[in-house]
């Protein structure tokens, strides 16, 4: 390992409340299907953030927006993960809610119907520049790009961290919010980035290309790293001007593929502040992804829950 750089990791993100329903075989449409159904803390941000804790990082926190009707709750579930919580409480909106719905198959695949409440009316008012003292490390989730206000919030934070020097990473998020905010617009904000974690279909999407290698190798010449999450396939390392490197999955058993790809990146970026290189953080990833996958809910096991 190198060493790492000591200090804090700032995630800036979402925070919701995740419905995760567990069926088996398709949906049978107009009547009833048998399900398991249970409500749990979610948001891609907040789960990057509590996989940061979980995997290592000692100093891991959340800059998020709730509605008053759940704050306490999502707080309390903060710091239990060992994340320290900064929530602004929407006047208006409710917390975020995503219905997850995971056949329980081979796959465990996912789909979710979103509703983003609060999370995404985060605003350049909710930041405040000494959120970055003592921080190593910005984390901005791709789901803040998908609303104007969140937008703004997130332009003033990496202009805020780049004056400091701060190094700034983010996860599309989504292909399917991507392609309605549009690529030009995603890659013109990437442009300011350090690190990007896109999913493999996001790596294509982004770039057009239907071959992930040769997608991480263009967007690589945009940002310096990229590292490519592909699931049961493990990731691709792919620094500016180098060959992609591989890294195998760790074998899991899929329960739940909820929060899978936020698992990878959070352990990914603790073991960066660890001192890790880019490669052996990518495997610290791999290994939070299969423990993520073989428990129901997108979050690590926490005192007072279910492990």
């Amino acid at each position: 390992m190198t060493a790492g750089r000591n200090g804090a990791l700032l995630v800036v993100g979402d925070v919701v409340t995740d419905i995760v329903a567990r069926h088996r075989g398709p949906l049978a449409a107009g009547t009833d299907t048998a399900a398991a159904i249970r409500t749990l803390p979610g948001g891609a941000g907040a789960n990057v953030a509590c996989w940061a804790a979980h995997t290592g990082c000692a100093d891991v926190r959340l800059l998020g927006r709730v509605g008053a009707d759940t704050v306490a709750w999502h707080e309390r579930e903060l710091v239990a993960a060992g994340v320290r919580p900064r929530l602004v409480v929407d006047p208006e909106a409710a917390t975020g809610t995503v219905i997850c719905l995971v056949d329980t198959g081979a796959a465990a695949e996912r789909t979710f119907l979103t509703d983003s409440g609060a999370s995404l009316r985060l605003e350049p008012a909710d930041w405040s520049d000494t959120l970055l003292d003592g921080v190593a490390r910005l984390h901005l989730s791709g789901y803040l790009l998908f609303a104007e206000s969140s937008r703004e919030l997130a332009r003033t934070a990496l202009v805020a961290a780049r004056a400091r020097g701060v190094p700034v990473s983010l996860d599309p998020a989504s292909a399917g919010f991507l392609v309605r905010l549009g690529v030009d617009r995603f890659l013109a904000f990437a442009e300011g980035l350090h690190v990007l974690l896109p999913s493999r279909d996001e790596a294509c999407l982004l770039t057009g290309l239907s071959d992930p290698v040769d997608a991480a190798a263009k967007l690589s010449r945009l940002v310096p790293l990229v590292v490519t999450k592909a699931g049961a396939d493990g990731a691709l390392v792919t620094r500016t001007g180098a060959a992609p490197i591989r890294i195998p999955a760790t074998p899991a058993v899929p329960q739940d593929t909820t929060g899978a790809g936020d698992a990878f990146t959070g352990a990914f970026l603790a073991a960066l502040l660890a001192g890790a290189d880019p490669e052996e953080a990518a495997a610290s990833g791999c290994r939070a992804g299969a423990e993520a996958v073989g428990r129901v809910g997108a979050r690590p096991p926490t005192q007072g829950r279910d492990r």
